[in-house]
Protein backbone atom coordinates (compact mmCIF):
# COMPACT_ATOMS: atom_id res chain seq x y z
CA UNK A 1 0.00 0.00 0.00
CA UNK A 2 1.23 3.32 -0.95
CA UNK A 3 2.15 5.74 1.95
CA UNK A 4 0.07 8.39 0.25
CA UNK A 5 -2.92 10.07 2.35
CA UNK A 6 -6.70 9.06 0.58
CA UNK A 7 -8.26 12.94 1.13
CA UNK A 8 -5.16 15.21 0.65
CA UNK A 9 -3.21 13.17 -1.74
CA UNK A 10 0.03 13.68 0.12
CA UNK A 11 3.10 11.35 -0.73
CA UNK A 12 6.49 11.25 0.80
CA UNK A 13 9.05 13.71 0.07
CA UNK A 14 12.23 13.44 -1.44
CA UNK A 15 15.99 15.28 -0.68
CA UNK A 16 19.50 14.73 0.20
CA UNK A 17 20.34 13.95 3.78
CA UNK A 18 23.93 16.11 4.07
CA UNK A 19 26.82 15.30 6.22
CA UNK A 20 29.24 17.34 8.53
CA UNK A 21 31.49 16.77 5.58
CA UNK A 22 28.98 17.81 2.95
CA UNK A 23 28.42 13.92 1.49
CA UNK A 24 24.88 13.67 0.35
CA UNK A 25 22.66 10.57 0.18
CA UNK A 26 19.16 10.54 -0.98
CA UNK A 27 16.40 10.33 1.68
CA UNK A 28 12.38 10.71 1.87
CA UNK A 29 10.56 12.02 4.33
CA UNK A 30 7.21 10.28 5.52
CA UNK A 31 3.86 11.52 5.75
CA UNK A 32 2.87 11.70 9.52
CA UNK A 33 -0.34 8.82 8.26
CA UNK A 34 -2.76 7.34 10.74
CA UNK A 35 -5.38 5.21 10.22
CA UNK A 36 -8.74 6.14 11.27
CA UNK A 37 -11.93 5.13 11.23
CA UNK A 38 -15.55 7.20 10.59
CA UNK A 39 -19.34 7.01 10.78
CA UNK A 40 -20.86 8.14 7.69
CA UNK A 41 -24.38 8.76 8.66
CA UNK A 42 -25.46 9.11 4.60
CA UNK A 43 -24.25 5.89 3.90
CA UNK A 44 -25.14 3.93 7.40
CA UNK A 45 -21.44 2.21 7.16
CA UNK A 46 -18.23 2.88 8.69
CA UNK A 47 -15.48 4.27 6.61
CA UNK A 48 -11.34 3.56 7.59
CA UNK A 49 -9.22 5.63 6.02
CA UNK A 50 -5.42 6.35 5.78
CA UNK A 51 -5.11 10.47 6.30
CA UNK A 52 -2.45 12.57 6.98
CA UNK A 53 -2.59 15.06 9.84
CA UNK A 54 -3.82 17.81 7.74
CA UNK A 55 -6.61 15.76 6.65
CA UNK A 56 -7.97 14.77 9.94
CA UNK A 57 -8.11 18.26 10.47
CA UNK A 58 -10.15 18.80 7.86
CA UNK A 59 -12.67 16.31 8.67
CA UNK A 60 -12.73 17.88 12.25
CA UNK A 61 -13.81 21.34 10.73
CA UNK A 62 -15.70 20.33 7.60
CA UNK A 63 -17.20 16.84 8.55
CA UNK A 64 -16.64 13.23 6.86
CA UNK A 65 -20.03 13.61 4.61
CA UNK A 66 -18.54 16.96 3.04
CA UNK A 67 -15.03 15.72 2.75
CA UNK A 68 -16.34 12.12 0.80
CA UNK A 69 -18.20 14.01 -1.43
CA UNK A 70 -15.34 16.35 -2.27
CA UNK A 71 -13.30 13.18 -3.29
CA UNK A 72 -16.56 12.32 -5.34
CA UNK A 73 -17.74 9.50 -3.39
CA UNK A 74 -21.41 8.89 -4.07
CA UNK A 75 -24.06 9.00 -1.52
CA UNK A 76 -25.97 5.76 -1.23
CA UNK A 77 -29.46 5.70 -2.23
CA UNK A 78 -32.42 6.01 0.44
CA UNK A 79 -34.66 3.02 -0.06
Amino acid sequence: MAKRCQVTGSGPGYGKQVSHSHRRTSRRWEPNLQRRRYWVPSQRRWVTLRLSAKAIKTIDRKGIDAVLAGMGVPARKES
